[in-house]
């Protein structure tokens, strides 16, 4: 069977498993909306739950459970068997158009010649997207596997499965579409995926809050990916991907080195866009309160898939930032900026899944930072490692939180290494890989990250030692959040130690996978200096190459020495922040009260993380949305209805005049001269009285009057 012309099947079928929960869910699970839990169902005592579900083994929920776990499986049976025979391909590239998706319409471009627009309902199948539906399939489906049992007390129990498929199918549409308008559908798709499932508590006020923030807030970023596609169209003529390339790469368009052209402009735009989906300075604020969803939620969009959007797009994209170094500068800033600031708020957090929230914001600041500089591939090798270390540490978190009654408090926690072993054990090797121990994927992405910051053209000495330095805080805060929870002395209150216990199967397998995925997948990119593992083991550049085509640039004249030095450099500085965090909160525990102590503004500063929403709830919450929209509506009040009553006053008061006029001028001057008339008439009336007796009176009197004079005279 031909797999790669069977593509568009790879979206389809969650998207099946989606429309038959949304759709006829209820009869599967026909609980009342009322009745949806506030808060996961792990025990009634934390989280209010409703016990008016189903039983978690129930035949209906079993369907549910063997649906859309299994949609997502047979994706990602056909997404293994697609890329193995891409694999096979010289140009490994095919692209699948379904159907004209928009009719050709004719256009002025910039240059003034004419266009067609036209967009093809179409799937692109490379080696970048490749990656991509192997991560969103593989991690998807353990996610979904965890879900049974995380999820096993709640009630909207085939919703929450309708909209974890329906996430599915928005995001590998995202990665498959062949064109920056069908990419587009997916982006704003798993947005609104995004927003459910971040509110499905929806009764639960911080969480309805939270979709809302996370919706809003990544509108406003897909403002700019917007203008950067329209841009694209006008300067271009054209939005899909093999398209644009080919026309970025044909000499047409020089380098803009001087300044920023229109290029820069329209990669500023999208990356805009990406600072939204993929959480950077200025729009990572609703990440950390997306926290509020489930906990499967938080490792499937924040960890693993949704949030690394951004990431893929600027990577698609890599051709119009080869041109455009000056944005290509801003992203790698940006990054560094996030990556390092993110692991400061990181440090003093006490709720485990804030750490891992923040966590997460800075390496997607890793990624952007590997991005600016150039290293597309080692920025693709990040996310792809990043996927299975961190929704380990979240899918881990939650299984802690399963055993703790509902606590996230890690001041309420320590001791639990023996009580919940395998959670322990399979959280302890996410913590080692994303700390950068060699041997263990977090290791091989992050030290590449930082030797192409080093040495590559586009880097600089400023930003190696930004990442450098939160490759330091990132051991510290993940080993501090280790030794508070599961090391040292119990802070467990005792009717929730009496409850812990060790998660179900279907918690502690995706686990177990996931920790081998944290510790076998990094070896798919060694170092290039480690020439004895060259040929074996150097497999995610080559597979990257037909769609970088500098993937392995800057490489050949590299100093082994330098290269080892700063190897040993970022091992050194994760081990010191490994034993520190040991000292802190295991051996002398009083040492971080002290430093509490003595620096309590700068502890302030940061648990309140850096009061970047209070400030932007300062100039843009109440300042210029309600400060504006009381402004708007005090110009509407007063100019825009002040003008329209003034008008109408104005005209009142005209009619009234005019009516005074025409009553006491038009009318009376009418009315006199009719009065003067008669007034004149009055004697003729007097005579003319239209009676013939009157008449005969007055030629009577008239006859006697002659005949009188003449008698007398």
């Amino acid at each position: 069977m031909n797999f790669l012309d069977q593509i568009w099947l790879i979206p389809l079928v969650p998207l099946g498993g989606a429309v038959l929960m949304l759709l006829l869910g209820r009869l599967l699970d026909p609980q009342p909306v009322s009745e949806v839990a506030l808060a996961p169902g792990v025990g009634p005592q934390k989280h209010g739950h409703t016990g008016h579900g189903h039983h978690p083994h129930s035949p209906l929920k079993f369907l549910v459970s063997l649906i859309c776990p299994g949609t997502v499986l047979v994706s990602f049976l056909l997404s293994a068997a697609a890329v193995l025979q891409l694999s096979s391909l010289p140009h490994k590239v095919h692209e699948v158009i379904q159907f004209t998706w928009i009719s050709a319409m004719p256009f002025h471009m910039a240059n003034g010649h004419m266009a067609v627009f036209h967009v093809d309902w179409g799937f692109l199948l490379d080696p970048l997207s490749g990656v991509m539906i192997l991560v969103v399939t593989g991690v998807g489906f353990l996610i979904h596997v965890y879900s049974i049992g995380y999820m096993a007390h709640d009630n909207g129990y085939y919703r929450f499965f309708g909209y974890l498929n329906l996430f599915v199918f928005f995001m590998l549409m995202l990665v498959l579409a062949n064109n920056y308008t069908l990419l587009f559908v997916g982006w704003e798709g798993v947005g609104l995926c995004s927003y459910l499932l971040i509110g499905f508590y929806f009764h639960k006020k911080s969480a309805a809050d939270a979709g809302k923030k996370a919706f809003v807030v990544n509108r406003v970023g897909d403002a700019g990916f917007i203008l950067g596609m329209l841009l694209m169209l006008s300067v271009l003529g054209t939005v899909r991907f093999t398209e644009v390339n080919a026309l970025l790469r044909s000499g047409q368009f020089v380098t803009e080195t001087a300044g920023f052209g229109v290029l820069s402009v329209m990669a500023l735009a999208m990356f805009f866009g990406a600072t939204g989906k993929s959480a950077q300075i200025p729009l990572y604020i609703w990440l950390p309160d997306a926290m509020e969803g489930p906990t499967p939620v938080s490792a499937l969009i924040h960890a693993a898939t949704m949030v690394t959007a951004g990431v893929y797009m600027v990577a698609r994209s890599s051709a119009l930032y080869e041109l455009t170094p000056h944005t290509s500068m801003i992203v790698a800033v940006v990054g560094a900026l996030t990556a390092i600031l993110a692991a400061s708020i990181a440090l003093v957090q006490n709720d485990i899944k804030r750490v891992l929230a923040y966590s997460t914001v800075s390496q997607l600041g890793y990624m952007f930072l590997a991005l600016g500089v150039g290293a597309y591939w080692v920025a693709v090798f990040h996310l792809f490692t990043h996927a299975f270390f961190k929704a380990l540490l979240f899918l881990c978190s939650g299984s802690v939180i399963h055993a703790m009654g509902g606590e996230q408090d890690m001041r309420r926690m320590g001791g639990l290494k023996d009580k919940i072993p395998v959670t322990h054990w399979t959280m302890w090797v996410g913590s080692v890989a994303i700390a950068g121990i060699p041997g263990l994927a977090g290791f091989f992405s992050k030290d590449e990250i930082l030797w192409q910051t080093f040495h590559s053209p586009k880097g600089s000495a400023a930003l190696y030692v930004i990442g450098l330095a939160t490759a330091a805080m990132t051991a510290f805060y993940m080993w501090r959040l280790m030794n508070m929870t599961f090391y040292g002395k119990s802070h467990v209150e005792p009717e929730t130690a009496r409850h812990i216990h060790e998660s179900p199967w279907t918690m502690t397998v995706p686990l177990s996978v996931l920790a081998a995925g944290s510790v076998l997948v990094g070896w798919l990119g060694t170092p290039k200096l480690w020439t004895v593992f060259t040929d074996a083991f150097r497999g995610f550049p080559r597979w990257l190459e037909p769609v970088f085509e500098l993937a392995e640039k800057g490489e050949a004249g590299n100093t082994a020495a330098t290269e080892w030095s700063l190897m040993l450099l970022s091992v050194a500085v994760a081990a010191a922040g490994i034993a520190l965090a040991y000292l802190f909160y295991t051996k002398r525990p009083s040492i971080p009260e002290r430093i509490y102590e003595r620096f309590r503004g700068l502890h302030k500063v940061l648990y309140n993380k850096w009061y970047v929403d209070e400030i932007y709830d300062f100039l843009f919450v109440n300042g210029m949305c309600k400060g504006g929209g009381r402004a708007m509506g005090a110009f509407d009040r007063e100019v825009v209805d002040g003008g329209v009553n003034g008008a109408g006053w104005l005209t009142r008061f005209l009619a009234l005049v005019s009516m005074w006029w025409d009553r006491w001028i038009v009318d009376g001057t009418v009315r006199f001269t009719g009065f003067f008339v008669r007034m004149l008439s009055y004697p003729a009336t007097m005579i003319e009285t239209g009676r013939v007796q009157a008449y005969a009176l007055f030629v009577v009197a008239g006859v006697l009057a002659f005949l009188g004079y003449y008698v007398v005279r």
